[in-house]
């Protein structure tokens, strides 16, 4: 298998004090973005992070 194969549907997103919009990263699982998000919530960041699927039309 190779990646462009792989499927991570599951996006973290954060959001800056700006408003600026960045993809932290791509995930297998729903369970597995969320707890990437519990993980940066919990050292207390000002950033607001939340977790995303991406359209199955999507590429």
């Amino acid at each position: 298998m190779n990646d462009s194969t792989t499927v991570l549907p599951w996006l973290v997103i954060r959001q800056d004090d700006n408003g600026n919009r960045y993809r932290v990263g791509r995930y297998a699982t729903e369970d597995e973005a969320q707890q990437i998000v519990d993980t940066l919530d919990a050292k207390g960041h000002r950033q607001l992070y939340w977790v995303e699927r991406i359209s199955r039309t999507a590429r």
